[in-house]
């Protein structure tokens, strides 16, 4: 009796088809929100989803050309019928046509941490992103408080969402996720919590000058920008 192997991406598909729907049809209304009102503007977004976010993006006047890459075929399917164009299968082992500099901004939305290598995929796909043109991303935060209080108990329980959900492959700090994109050619201009901080915990990062940000965001998110 012999036992398939399945690869990384494969693995990812599997686990991926047990999660809820919302996992991949909310669009990112934050990260569209950010975006330069452009009509004519070219995005690229990285883990697409059913093209929720990019379809928001291009009704709000934030882009004319909305390119996304997704892994699961029934959600990339959905998004071709919305998106002006869909890749569909693994990131990390396909081969990209576009051209150089051919879009003005990069959407990673909650896909590094899946990823085998993201800082050789965000490397390549840097080529791809004019000088100056914006990157949007967000991941998981290791260092949050809560997550070092379970480290500290010796616990690191996998679940179905969160941190420590069972389909991460990597685990980031808001320095190491902003030294990772710098790494690939990007230039970080903000980093912060996905969802803001409490009016109590925005007392406490005035009064320690952010020094322990790290230990209050549950998701880190990053605005940054083609060197």
């Amino acid at each position: 009796m012999t036992t398939e192997i399945l690869s990384p991406a494969a693995r990812l598909v599997s686990a991926y088809e047990g999660k809820a729907t919302s996992y991949f049809t909310n669009a990112r209304a934050d990260f569209v929100r950010l975006l330069p009102r452009d009509p004519s503007a070219r995005i690229l977004e990285i883990g697409c989803g059913n093209g929720a976010t990019g379809a928001l993006a291009m009704a709000r006047g934030r882009a004319g050309h909305y390119a996304g890459v997704e892994l699961m075929e029934s959600y990339g399917s959905a998004a071709r019928e919305i998106l002006s164009e869909v890749l569909i299968g693994d990131a990390e082992r396909m081969d990209f046509n576009w051209q150089p500099a051919e879009f003005d901004a990069l959407i990673l939305s909650e896909v590094l941490e899946h990823l085998v290598e993201p800082g050789v995929l965000l490397r390549r796909l840097s080529r791809f992103i004019r000088p100056g043109g914006m990157v949007l991303a967000s991941s998981p935060n290791i260092a949050h408080w809560r997550v070092l209080r379970e480290l500290a108990k010796g616990r690191f329980d996998l679940a179905d969402q969160g941190v420590f959900d069972r389909t991460h492959l990597r685990w980031f700090t808001p320095a190491t996720f902003c030294a990772m994109f710098e790494n690939a050619g990007f230039r970080i201009d903000h980093v912060g919590p996905v969802t803001p901080f409490s009016p109590r915990v925005e007392r406490l990062s005035r009064w320690t000058s952010g020094r322990i940000d790290h230990l209050f965001m549950t998701q880190i998110a990053i605005q940054g920008s083609r060197r």
